[in-house]
Order: structure tokens, then C-alpha cells, then sequence
């Protein structure tokens, strides 16, 4: 499947109640919650220009590689065999065409602001607004119900539907004496 460009996916309930967070039907404890912020997710246009390159030198050497093969073996058993050049040059196109597709759709991603609740453990939750005031707010108001146990509310927000590997969550941290680590920096 493509690559998704971040869109909003529609309303989504933001509420707090009886020491819960919950996001639609995601439900966070307010104990459980390390970091509450917001920042502006920006598309990996980069990251996706390199890949989308990979795979076209990829694909092509396969596919030149496939063609000189084929042509030997057709030539050593004296066989026309330009029927699986076609089938090889076929599904170079097809996985071309894929691999732009996939570009594209990072390339004309726009960025979004969006409010991040981090739990102590793996998950996140995010969501966004056409009102990036209101998940400023939100930022203090979540803090607030953490900091206060009887505090209760209720706001709309809109999901965000997007593919996570095509965007940069977060600060970056270089590391020595590792490849590719990117961390939080506190």
C-alpha cells in the first residue's frame, strides 16, 4: 500500500474523566501520561527521495540483469525468449510507477501541527486541529486534569490519519557508536 499523506480523519472526542484520558476510543490513564506536547509533524521528504531513488536503481539493475540473462539463456538454447524480457520489464514498470506513487504522496504531504500525548510505555496518541490555539490550551488543560484528580472535560479535536514512517516525530538526537538511533532529547 502507498505511502498516506497526513489528512484529518474526522472529528475525534478529547475527554478526561475519572483519572482517564481518552482519545475517541483509546483510553490513556492520566498516571501513565510522561509528556504532553505539541509540535509540527513535518513529511521525511528527504528519507522518501533517497528510498524512491534506492528502489529505481534497484528495480532497474534487476531489471537490466534479468534482461542480459534471459538473453543468454535465449541465445544458448536458441528459443525466442522475449516473453519473460516482457514479463521483467513489466514488473519494472509496475514497481516504478509504485515507488513514484509513494513519493509523491510524501513529497505532497503538508506539514500538521498536532498535540502528542506520550505514555511512559511505547504509545503515543495524536491529534490535530484547524485551530492550533485550541491544542495549546489543550496542552495546559490535560496538564491541569493531571495535576488535579477531580478535574473532568470534554473537547472535539479531529484524528489524524496518516503512515508514521514517512514522518519526523519529535527532536532528533545524534548518537555516536550507532546508525539511524533518533531519541527525545528532555
Amino acid at each position: 500500500m502507498p505511502a498516506t499523506a497526513p489528512s484529518l480523519g474526522g472529528g475525534v472526542e478529547l475527554r478526561v474523566d475519572k483519572r482517564l484520558l481518552w482519545v475517541g476510543r483509546a483510553a490513556y490513564p492520566l498516571h501513565n501520561i510522561a509528556r504532553v506536547h505539541t509540535f509540527t509533524l513535518h513529511p521525511r521528504r528527504k528519507d522518501a527521495t533517497v528510498r524512491f531513488l534506492k528502489n529505481v536503481a534497484i528495480t532497474l539493475a534487476v531489471a537490466v540483469a534479468l534482461t542480459v540473462l534471459g538473453g543468454l539463456t535465449s541465445i544458448a538454447s536458441r528459443d525466442a525468449g522475449s516473453g519473460i524480457v516482457t514479463f521483467v520489464w513489466l514488473g519494472a514498470i509496475a514497481v516504478l510507477i509504485y515507488s513514484f506513487v509513494e513519493l509523491m504522496s510524501v513529497l505532497t504531504a503538508q506539514s500538521r501541527y498536532v498535540l502528542a500525548v506520550e505514555t511512559s510505555g511505547p504509545s503515543i496518541a495524536m491529534v490535530t486541529s484547524r485551530n492550533p490555539h485550541q491544542l495549546d490550551e489543550l496542552v495546559g488543560t490535560i496538564v491541569h486534569a493531571i495535576e488535579h484528580p477531580g478535574t473532568e472535560f470534554v473537547v472535539k479535536v479531529e484524528s489524524l490519519v496518516m503512515n508514521p514512517k514517512n514522518y519526523h516525530f519529535g527532536d532528533n538526537v545524534n548518537m555516536y557508536g550507532g546508525t539511524g538511533n533518533v531519541g527525545v532529547a528532555h
